[in-house]
């Protein structure tokens, strides 16, 4: 019964997220806040991950194909799958649930612990849509972060093979050419816009509704990670099942 009551206000919430809107000179500054926050502040980090794990695909795939009649060209294009279709949008999404995600929990639960949402709501502002819709925007340019981590991947295995010799740069290449069907892109764009849409409702939502001390904030925030990757997991499925089936 509280799995279902959680998912009642989980819905009840996100409807509010667009009701009573906060004036706009208001709301333009917590938006700009929250994309230095939650989009440049992981930059950093997706750049770093993308880029090696980028080389470690292009590593593993070269180390396996030890068959002769395989052609090298199979690397670059196994890369460029394993990167654009899995890794970036739905590998980064798990990372960015765990940064950003943590990051919001706590900030929107420490503001519930020290009863400045209580102060918001006196005030007559809905808390919600002040609190939740700047990073429910913010995290729309999320798809930004995984074109770069796209690019970033695929550049990582083009240095893998520079400094590892395993395949040659033309090899890779052509293999990164190799039977591109752009409908992929859009794939991983639309799982991305889902995913970036769980980013900010459901830590939002464990931080908003927590109850406790400062103890209860780390573990909202531990609990918010653990059912924002399974939602994404979960949805990442059944969008592969209803974009890529034939």
């Amino acid at each position: 019964m509280n799995y279902l009551h959680n998912i009642g206000a989980y819905f009840l919430m996100i409807k509010q997220i667009f009701r009573k809107p906060t004036k706009w000179s208001v709301m333009k500054r917590l938006i700009f806040n929250e994309i230095d926050d939650l989009i440049i502040g992981s930059l950093g980090i997706v750049a770093f991950i993308s880029f090696f794990v980028g080389g470690v695909v292009t590593i593993q795939t070269a180390l396996n194909l030890t068959s002769p009649i395989i052609p090298k060209t199979l690397v670059g294009f196994a890369t460029r799958q394993s990167v654009i279709l899995e890794f970036a949008p739905t590998f980064i999404s798990i990372i960015m649930a765990g940064k950003v995600g943590s990051f919001i929990t706590s900030t929107i639960g420490t503001m519930r612990v020290t009863e400045q949402i209580d102060a918001l709501e006196v005030m007559g502002i809905n808390a919600i849509n002040y609190l939740v819709f700047p990073k429910f925007i913010a995290l729309m340019l999320y798809p930004f972060v995984i074109s770069i981590a796209m690019f970033l991947g695929i550049v990582g295995g083009l240095a893998a093979c520079y400094f590892g010799g395993f395949v040659s740069i033309e090899d890779y290449i052509i293999g990164v050419q190799m039977d591109f069907i752009p409908f992929h892109i859009t794939y991983a764009f639309i799982k991305t816009i889902v995913f970036a849409f769980l980013i900010a409702t459901i830590p939002s939502f464990y931080g908003f509704y927590m109850r406790g001390g400062a103890l209860e904030v780390g573990k909202a925030s531990t609990t918010s990670f653990v059912w924002t990757s399974v939602m994404i997991i979960l949805s990442n499925y059944i969008l592969t099942q209803l974009l890529l089936s034939v």
